[in-house]
């Protein structure tokens, strides 16, 4: 399909929208998923010594990185991760603040993580609940591992990190507030939460790499999304290095 990239560009500026659905005083989206069931409790995220290093430092040493060890990430530094990428600060009635900017703080991701290697954890897939601050078992199918590598168009890396987070867009959560032009936010807050995970992994000793080429159709049926109103947008292995 030629030239649909600027046709959404073009389309989605603000002279060719309408109202939004929050304009139009509709209710606005939950600001999480729902989830009843079991839950695993992270630790705070406060109680964990990272390493002391300061921002300029590990932006300037911030770099993209394919290769890990085999070791594990512990408990506690996963807790922190995920803190530091969806974590919530502050909850209000139609908007959370977490520790990334987002637009309108409207927060439209889910958080699916593919454990490989971490202390205490069983391998598969789980949800993090940034609300609760815990994990959420993900139905997990069999052979994840392949089915994750064979979705990534054959990049070994989420087979081969302790971890792999997979942020899943909740379009509605961004679209109601900004209707179509909320499209081009997603993408853009993707970037951020990418870029947080980037200069944690510095504090863990810990190398990632953003990982946007992947098959949407694989992806989205290996999380059983339907691909439209959910759908991943992007992932990154974090490992040791």
């Amino acid at each position: 399909m030629k030239d649909i990239g600027k046709r959404f560009m073009e389309g989605t500026r603000f002279e060719n929208l309408g109202p939004s659905d929050q304009m139009e005083g509709k209710d606005a989206p939950a600001l999480s998923w729902l989830h009843e069931g079991e839950t695993i409790a992270l630790p705070d995220p406060k109680e964990l010594s990272v390493g002391d290093i300061k921002l300029c430092d590990a932006i300037k040493e911030r770099e993209s990185v394919r290769a890990y060890k085999d070791d594990s990430l512990s408990f506690a530094e996963l807790s922190h991760t995920l803190w530091a990428t969806q974590g919530v600060r502050k909850k209000g009635k139609h908007v959370a603040l977490r520790m990334v900017p987002s637009a309108g703080a409207r927060h439209a991701f889910e958080t699916i993580l593919y454990v490989r290697n971490v202390e205490g954890l069983e391998k598969g897939l789980y949800r993090y609940l940034p609300f609760e601050h815990a994990l959420a078992p993900w139905d997990t199918p069999d052979d994840v591992e392949n089915l994750l590598v064979d979705a990534s168009l054959g990049q070994k890396m989420p087979g081969r990190a302790a971890v792999t987070l997979i942020w899943v867009a909740d379009v509605y959560r961004m679209y109601w507030r900004y209707g179509e032009r909320g499209y081009r936010y997603l993408h853009l807050d993707a970037g951020h939460v990418c870029q947080n995970l980037y200069l944690v992994a510095e504090q863990l000793d810990c190398g990632t790499v953003a990982m946007a080429a992947f098959d949407d159709a694989k992806m989205n049926r290996l999380l059983g999304l339907d691909g439209e109103d959910r759908f991943v947008i992007y992932l990154a292995p974090l490992g040791k290095i």
